[in-house]
C-alpha cells in the first residue's frame, strides 16, 4: 500500500491532544462502529481522545462522495467495505483534510465524542469467518507435542492452511468468555468420553483482516489484487478449549472447541494507515519451496510491522490492585510464513466469494522466542510447565476470572506509533 500525505508526520491536528498522541494521532484514523446513551450503532474514527461522529459529518454534508456519505449512514461497515479501496481512501484523504485545516474546528468539533462516554460495538456484521493457520512457530510448536520428529505436515510450506469458522459467535473486545463444556477423550482406551467444563482454556493472539470489495463466486483474486480486497485489520483472539480439541479435532479439524466465542478490536485499522509501516516478508529458510504461481508476486512490502503483547490479569491480582502481567511480546512480520495478501488470494482461488465484512484471522502468532510465544498452550509447554506470576499464583491454562488483553501498534523509524488498540476477554464459569 502507497504512502501518501496522510501518513504524513508532520502532520498537525486542530484537536486538542491529538498531536503526539500515543493511540490515535491525525495519522491513524481508524475505523469503527460505537453508540452513547441513545443506544444506535454508527459509524465513527477515533481521534486523540476523542470518536468523530462520522455519521453526523455526512448527514451535514462534509463528505463529499454521495456513495461514501450514504454508507456512512449505516450502522455497520459493510457498505463503506463495499465500496472497495479507492473510495475508502478519499475518505481517508478528506478526514485529514477536515482535521488538519483549522477552519473546520466550528463545524467538526461539535460532533467529537469523548471516547470515555462511548460504546464500542462489532464493527461489521460478519458473514462468513475463516481462521488461518500461517503462524510457522506456533504450528511448528503445536506440532512438536503431537509430533515431535515431525511437527509439521508435508503440505504446511505449499498451502496456506485454514478452517472455516464460526460467524455468529465473533464479539467485540469486552464480551465475557464463558468457559464451554464438551467431550473429552478418555482416560482409558476403549471407554466412553467424558462431558465437563473445559480446564484447559486457552487464548491464541491473531491479527484479524476484514474483507473489503468482494469477489463474484467463481472468479479468484489475483495476488497483485489481493490488498485491494483488504479493508483492515483488528486484534483477534480465537479462544480455544484444548481439551475439547484433542479429542473432536480429528478427521475434519476444529469444532466446538473454537466455536463459542472469537474475540475482535473494536477499531479497523485501515491498509492505507498501515502503508509506512509494512515490511518485505522475512526470507524462507534455505531449503523452503517456492510458492506456487498464483501465490507469487505480491505487494513488496506485504508483512504487518506490528507489535503484539498479550497481559494476563487475574482476579487476586486485581484485587490488590496489581498490574497485568505480560505473557508475550512480539513481532507479526516474524511469525507470519504467508501473507494477508496470501491468504485472501488462497481463500478465494477455488472460486470462493469473499464478502464486504467477511472476516479472516491469521492463526495464532508466535516467533521463534518463547518471549513471544501466542498461546499458553506453548507457554506452558502443553500444561507441563506451568506459567509463574509475579504474586506467587501459577497458570497452565486459564482459570475462571483471568483476563486477557492483546495490544498492538505499529511503529517504523520516522513515524508517530499508531494502535490497533485492544482485544480484551475475562473468564466466566461455565454455566452448566
Amino acid at each position: 500500500m502507497q504512502t501518501d500525505s496522510t501518513n504524513s508526520p508532520d502532520l498537525d491536528c486542530w484537536v486538542d491532544g491529538a498531536n503526539g498522541h500515543a493511540d490515535w494521532p491525525v495519522q491513524n484514523l481508524p475505523l469503527g462502529v460505537f453508540s452513547t446513551d441513545d443506544g444506535l450503532p454508527r459509524i465513527g474514527t477515533a481521534i486523540g481522545d476523542y470518536v468523530l461522529d462520522l455519521d453526523a459529518l455526512a448527514q451535514g454534508e462534509l463528505i463529499e462522495d454521495e456513495d461514501v456519505r450514504e454508507a456512512l449512514q449505516q450502522p455497520m461497515l459493510n457498505a463503506l467495505f463495499a465500496l472497495g479501496a479507492e473510495a475508502m481512501q478519499a475518505l481517508r484523504m478528506r478526514l485529514s483534510e477536515l482535521l488538519t485545516d483549522s477552519d473546520y474546528r466550528a463545524a467538526i468539533g461539535q460532533h467529537l465524542i469523548g471516547m470515555d462516554k462511548v460504546e464500542m460495538e462489532l464493527p461489521a456484521l460478519v458473514g462468513d469467518y475463516t481462521d488461518f493457520y500461517v503462524g510457522i512457530h506456533h504450528a511448528t510448536n503445536i506440532g512438536k507435542l503431537f509430533r515431535p520428529d515431525n511437527p509439521l505436515l508435508p503440505n504446511y510450506k505449499y498451502v496456506p492452511i485454514g478452517y472455516h469458522g464460526r460467524a455468529s459467535s465473533v464479539r467485540v473486545s469486552g464480551h465475557p468468555v464463558v468457559r464451554p463444556s464438551g467431550q473429552k477423550r478418555p482416560a482409558e482406551e476403549g471407554a466412553a468420553p467424558v462431558r465437563s467444563a473445559s480446564a484447559r482454556l486457552d487464548y491464541e493472539l491473531e491479527m484479524g483482516i476484514w474483507v473489503g470489495e468482494g469477489n463474484a463466486l467463481g472468479e479468484p483474486i489475483p495476488i497483485g489484487e489481493a490488498e485491494n480486497h483488504i479493508a483492515g485489520y483488528c486484534l483477534l483472539n480465537d479462544w480455544s478449549a484444548r481439551d475439547l480439541q484433542a479429542w473432536e479435532y480429528q478427521p475434519l479439524g476444529p469444532f466446538l472447541a473454537k466455536s463459542f466465542l472469537t474475540t475482535v478490536s473494536p477499531w479497523v485499522i485501515t491498509p492505507q494507515a498501515l502503508g509506512p509501516y509494512m515490511q518485505a516478508m522475512p526470507p524462507r529458510p534455505e531449503g523452503d519451496p517456492e510458492p506456487l504461481d498464483y501465490l507469487k508476486g505480491g505487494p513488496d512490502k506485504a508483512a504487518l510491522g506490528i507489535r503484539l503483547e498479550v497481559l494476563l490479569s487475574t482476579q487476586k491480582m486485581r484485587d490488590a490492585g496489581e498490574s497485568p502481567y505480560r505473557l508475550s511480546e512480539g513481532d507479526a512480520a516474524a511469525a507470519m510464513y504467508w501473507s494477508a495478501a496470501q491468504i485472501v488470494t488462497h481463500h478465494a482461488s477455488n472460486g470462493c466469494n469473499l464478502q464486504p465484512g467477511d472476516l479472516i484471522g491469521t492463526g495464532t502468532l508466535s516467533t521463534a522466542e518463547e518471549s513471544g510465544y501466542g498461546s499458553m498452550m506453548e507457554l506452558s509447554d502443553g500444561g507441563k510447565a506451568p506459567i509463574s506470576l509475579p504474586n506467587g499464583e501459577t497458570r497452565t491454562f486459564l482459570e475462571d476470572g483471568d483476563e486477557v488483553t492483546l495490544r498492538a501498534r505499529a511503529i517504523a523509524e520516522g513515524q508517530p506509533g499508531i494502535a490497533l488498540g485492544e482485544s480484551v476477554g475475562r473468564v466466566v464459569a461455565n454455566r452448566g
